[in-house]
């Protein structure tokens, strides 16, 4: 064969090539952007709202009492979570507890715990939470400060939250789950103290470890 029809063959098989690495390169650019847009989509709304689903959500206490521990929980509560994905400090978080729902596992002492000498749950019948500002403090974690109501007395906390739930996709972000921990409260600084006799037999500590795990349900 000559070198013009050698030239001719070389020709043609390249432009079979090309057309074949053509399609190939458009079929790679539009798996890329696919992959980048699947990325962002969770993403893509600004704002979204979860409520609290109470019974898979837990608020609870513990409480040294003489040698030993008293722990209790909240049974009836709301809330809410704010989500601003795209400035995380612009979330915000609300909630409410109904103090009579109560239950350290003795009826005696809850009844004793929501009457006038230290709940009072007739005059002050719930304790709320709302959020002031949120600060990331990593992929999965933040501080919320906010204000704590509690038996008439406002005073000011930060919980640690940390998500147990990454949100990867569109499906795993219709749940999430929240761990929740915060310095622990003093009793004397919300007003909740028995009358003297009692306190001086009561053996309860002052101080009030907070136990919280929230699962939300975006709305």
């Amino acid at each position: 064969m000559n070198s013009k029809a050698w030239r001719s063959v070389a020709s043609a098989a390249t432009r079979l090539r090309n057309k074949r690495i053509l399609p190939m390169k458009h079929m790679i650019r539009f798996s890329w952007l696919t992959l980048v847009f699947a990325a962002l989509i969770p993403n893509a709304v600004a704002n979204e709202t979860f409520k609290f689903d109470v019974s898979h959500s837990t608020i609870g206490f513990r409480v040294h009492q003489f040698l030993g521990t008293t722990t209790g929980k909240f049974s009836r509560f709301s809330g809410n979570i704010d989500i601003d994905r795209a400035h995380p400090e612009h979330s915000s978080v609300s909630a409410r507890i109904q103090v009579s729902s109560i239950d350290t596992g003795i009826k005696k002492r809850d009844d004793h715990l929501r009457s006038a000498e230290f709940f009072n749950v007739t005059k002050y019948p719930e304790i709320t939470f709302k959020s002031r500002s949120v600060k990331q403090t990593g992929p999965q974690s933040g501080d919320i400060l906010g204000d704590l109501i509690m038996h008439g007395v406002t005073k000011p906390i930060t919980l640690h939250v940390k998500l147990l739930s990454p949100m990867r996709d569109e499906a795993s972000m219709q749940r999430s789950r929240w761990e929740v921990t915060t310095d622990s409260l003093k009793r004397r600084d919300f007003g909740l103290m028995f009358g003297s006799a009692t306190e001086a037999v009561s053996g309860i500590g002052q101080e009030v470890a907070i136990r919280i795990e929230i699962e939300a349900v975006r709305s």
